[in-house]
């Protein structure tokens, strides 16, 4: 039996959605993209797209947030048939982990090979500035210190392996890549590469989360992303992620300055555009990749 938290994330549930979804649509995905607050533009990039609203899809969560659209988009990108997801899920949303990760495992059962993550997260880093793009090259798992992981409960081989490594999660083929793309671009002003805490919000961190924090190594601090890639790793797939650094963590008892989520979507429309280059530079990127491999 499984426990209750993981009651329609079964293989067999996941396919049934997978079927459903490839049913309805011609395009065979090899690129699973998901997008973060205020960045759901990567999706309208898409040509030939076929939408499907969150709502409508068996089994499928929905995402209650500001700043998420909540839509399924199939469409080629640069030539590559692609994925994306305009909104995603969160542990403040009051979803079960195994839920808001289960669109990965979707991804996978649709042929998915690599998945392209972004997020919006808050600089800790006192080098970073607000609009910078952070490549994550590693990540930090809060929730995971207290036994809050996505993999836990009885494992299912068709997914994967009972213990996946993690200190591979991030494909370093792709960091070298999204380097020289951002090279190519002009954006080696304010293109970054760092580790990437996770917390469970929806409070922002106290100044002295910010501090440990920060001490231990992270660069940016946000509350989504390493849940989704422990999975598409568990399941196989190459990930590459971003953070879009749209506040500065609050380090020093004297400031004013607060944490909001309208500056996070102030911000993502700030650089937004730049962000979709990059990633759609990087897809152009990864086809030549997986052609030659």
């Amino acid at each position: 039996m499984y426990p209750e938290s993981t009651v329609g994330c079964s293989f067999e549930e996941c396919s049934a959605t997978a079927e459903w979804l490839l049913s309805r649509t011609e395009i065979r995905p090899l690129v699973g993209i998901v997008c973060g607050s205020g960045l759901g533009g990567l999706a309208e990039m898409l040509k030939d797209q076929m939408a499907f609203k969150y709502s409508d899809i068996p089994n499928f969560p929905q995402s209650t947030v500001h700043g998420h659209a909540g839509r399924l988009v199939f469409g080629m990108l640069k030539g590559k048939a692609c994925v994306c997801m305009q909104g995603r899920f969160h542990l403040y949303e009051g979803y079960p982990i195994h839920k808001v990760t289960m669109p990965m495992r979707i991804f996978k059962l649709l042929g998915v090979e690599t998945v392209i993550l972004t997020n919006a997260a808050g600089g800790l880093n006192q080098d970073y500035k607000v609009g910078d793009i952070m490549i994550i090259k590693d990540h930090i798992n809060m929730p995971g210190f207290a036994g809050n992981n996505p993999l836990a409960g009885p494992n299912d081989e068709r997914f994967g392996v009972r213990f996946p490594s993690m200190s591979d999660a991030y494909d370093r083929e792709f960091l070298q890549l999204a380097q020289g793309v951002g090279a190519e671009l002009g954006f080696g002003d304010f293109l970054r590469e760092g580790v990437y805490c996770v917390l469970g919000g929806p409070s922002f961190e106290t100044i002295a989360e910010c501090r440990m924090m920060n001490r231990l190594g992270a660069d940016a601090v946000g509350m989504s992303t390493v849940h989704e890639v422990i999975v598409a790793r568990h399941c196989g797939m190459r990930v590459f992620a971003l953070s879009l650094i749209t506040n500065q963590a609050v380090m020093d008892y004297d400031s004013q300055e607060k944490a909001n989520h309208e500056e996070v979507l102030e911000t993502g429309q700030l650089r937004a555009k730049q962000l979709e280059r990059l990633v759609s530079n990087m897809v152009t990127h990864i086809e030549h990749n997986n052609n030659d491999a």
